[in-house]
């Protein structure tokens, strides 16, 4: 048995084909992090800044805001959202909830738990179940014709999911995000309601907060915020150009429309004074498939890059080109893993031998593995340390972060 391990260490060797394949992808893998680490330390830099709108304030402008909430067999959770919607006592609010064809009482629900500013809108087939893009232009085209007599620069429409929370002063700061003329979009934060419940529901939120907190805050510099699915507030005017129907089919219809936006002469702003809290998926299998759907939509919006390089100027250019080209990375950079595992391997083998070598290494494979880690441990605990989380804690967390950003090698190649 000894001899045939010391045969394969030999087939491992510096000279040997999985040597060089060794230290090709070694190094590959190398260049790869140093290149995300840059990007990573140039966005955090970017974040601990405000940007500077030079464009006339009108805060005191009334605006009108039409919440659409699209929604497919939500019976169990769209009578809260609406109460908690109508609860919040803004005469300038509306609430439209888009019933795509449930076979549950969601339409129904959802009407007993409003007020005079809800409305129900149904759609049957063959018009229903079309996709999320679909629900939503169709809504908007009802918008459009019942604010005929209202300036569009003055209505905001935002898309909600079904089982979302608003904190209760987030419509104020909607407002507040709009007064500058030039600001088309707006992105509230993201929060994981029953992340004190799971450990997977807490990689979640700590996903949504490192992204926000960083890479979010860092794309108001460059001007290249990217919408979510879920409390993304759009102007009118700045949907109008985009066209009679905005959101595409993409099945990431929400990433598609902010990097359109961010072509247009519109600011897409984001807004970290408040957040939508959503339930997390709490099973490996069903964050598998929701990830993988995910990944899918981003992968479409490959068509998108000759618009982005003709349209966008400057790092907001060379930023949206970035997020369009991650899945592509991140396939490249799960295929350069298997390098890091030869070594890891080989070492261990090494280690049961006996044989003589250099763990100098493994400090700094560590260290470039999990330095960021210990920096969104430090970030996330800022933001959540009011909630009780100490600082030991969450370094810990950030060291299951680090695992957690592995599963995209996996659900990547499934898309």
């Amino acid at each position: 048995m000894s001899t045939q391990i010391s045969l394969m260490l030999m087939d491992l060797g510096p000279s040997s084909p999985l040597g060089i394949l060794d230290r090709v992808g070694w190094w590959g893998a190398l260049g790869m992090i140093a290149v995300a680490l840059v990007y990573t330390l140039f966005m955090l830099l970017a974040s601990r800044g405000a940007p500077k709108h030079g464009g006339a304030s009108h805060p005191d402008a009334p605006l009108l805001i039409v919440i659409l909430m699209p929604c497919l067999n939500e019976a169990e959770v769209i009578g809260a959202s609406v109460r908690r919607l109508t609860s919040i006592p803004d005469p300038g609010l509306r609430i439209m909830v888009i019933d795509d064809g449930s076979d549950d009482d969601t339409a129904q629900v959802a009407a007993q738990a409003g007020d005079a500013r809800v409305e129900v809108v149904r759609r049957r087939p063959p018009h229903a179940r079309l996709g999320k893009g679909e629900a939503l232009n169709d809504a908007l085209s009802i918008v459009r014709s019942r604010c005929t007599s209202v300036s569009s620069s003055r209505v905001v429409v935002g898309v909600m999911d079904a089982d979302g929370r608003l904190d209760p002063h987030a419509i104020g700061e909607v407002r507040k995000a709009f007064a500058p003329q030039e600001v088309g979009a707006v992105q509230m934060g993201v929060r994981i309601n029953n992340r004190f419940g799971s450990l997977l529901a807490r990689m979640q939120d700590m996903e949504f907060v490192i992204f926000t907190e960083v890479f979010q805050r860092g794309r108001r510099r460059v001007h290249s915020v990217g919408m979510g699915g879920n409390a993304q507030f759009v102007r009118l005017s700045a949907l109008d150009a985009l066209g009679p129907r905005p959101w595409t089919r993409s099945l990431t219809e929400d990433f598609d429309l902010g990097i359109r936006l961010n072509a247009t002469s519109w600011t897409n702003e984001f807004w970290p004074s408040a957040s939508v809290h959503q339930q997390g998926v709490t099973n490996v299998r069903r964050l598998m498939r929701q990830r993988t759907r995910w990944f899918q939509g981003n992968l479409q919006a490959l068509h998108l890059l000759r618009s982005v390089a003709r349209e966008q100027r400057g790092l907001g250019r060379a930023d949206t080109l970035w997020q369009i080209l991650t899945p592509y990375l991140l396939l490249t950079g799960s295929l350069l893993t298997l390098s890091f595992l030869i070594t890891m391997v080989t070492a261990a083998v090494a280690a049961v031998l006996r044989w003589e070598q250099s763990w100098a290494w493994l400090v700094g494979a560590y260290v470039i593995a999990f330095g960021p880690a210990l920096i969104y441990a430090w970030i996330y605990w800022r933001i959540e340390r009011r909630e009780g989380l100490n600082l030991i804690k969450a370094v810990g967390y950030s060291h299951l972060f680090v695992l957690y950003g592995l599963l995209p090698s996996l659900y990547g190649w499934r898309a």
